[in-house]
């Protein structure tokens, strides 16, 4: 492959992986605003397959050489946080 296309295709990791991300963010802030309990067993099993589809993900682009393992550690780390402000918030409600 030509640097220009590596180069691509490590941009297109990162966009995708992000993009995913978000997506387990939006799907949390909904079942958080639609359920009155964060500890329901559906919100618990939806969170622990998307996120550890998430860390799949990640773990197949850095064996793949497209991240670095670092960015995938950060990636699921920001989003573990985001998440726990968000239940956070939801319980002090």
């Amino acid at each position: 492959m030509t640097p220009e296309i590596v180069v691509d295709h490590r941009e297109m990791a990162h966009a995708l992986l992000n993009a995913d991300a978000e997506k387990i963010l939006r799907l949390i802030r909904v079942q958080m605003d639609n359920l009155t309990m964060p500890q329901c067993p559906l919100y618990e099993e939806v969170l622990d397959t998307q996120m550890f589809g998430l860390s799949r993900e990640i773990d197949f682009a850095v064996r793949l050489g497209l991240i670095e393992e670092q960015f995938g550690k950060n990636l699921l780390n920001r989003l573990e946080k985001e998440l726990s402000a968000l239940h956070e918030a939801f319980t002090k409600k």
